[in-house]
């Protein structure tokens, strides 16, 4: 099966064939049980989106596998609770136990880290005291 910028010449050689040829001269094929062959266009299609530099893992994203992207949107919820998800704490570098002074304004709502959360939030951004 070839890969990288190989997978890209071939395609590129190969030019206007039908996708079934252009799979199966690329290597992406594999026996079945009864002695057919299976073309693996999913496998095909995946390679050549990262030969091409398009990457679908959706590494780097502050979420993780198969999950949904941050909103950094918060709705209070039927009992009056305001949540604040696992992904936002974890950005954050937050502990269980770390305790907050809530600061209304107009619009807004600022969490400030009192005590040991102050200090562990501190040396979290580099901040030494």
């Amino acid at each position: 099966m070839l890969t990288g910028s190989d997978l890209l010449a071939k395609v590129k050689e190969l030019g206007d064939v039908s996708k079934s040829d252009l799979v199966r001269e690329c290597g992406y094929v594999s026996n079945k049980k009864d002695g057919g062959e299976r073309l693996n266009f999913t496998a095909f299609y995946e390679a050549l989106l990262d030969a091409k530099g398009v990457n679908l893992s959706g590494a780097g994203a502050a979420i993780g596998k198969g999950g949904r992207k941050l909103s950094y949107i918060a709705k209070v919820q039927g009992n009056g609770n305001l949540l604040i998800g696992k992904a936002y704490t974890a950005m954050l570098n937050l502990e269980p136990g770390d305790e907050f002074e809530i600061k209304l304004g107009k619009k807004a709502i600022r969490l400030l880290p009192t005590g040991d959360a102050a200090a562990h939030s501190e040396a979290a951004e580099g901040v030494e005291e």
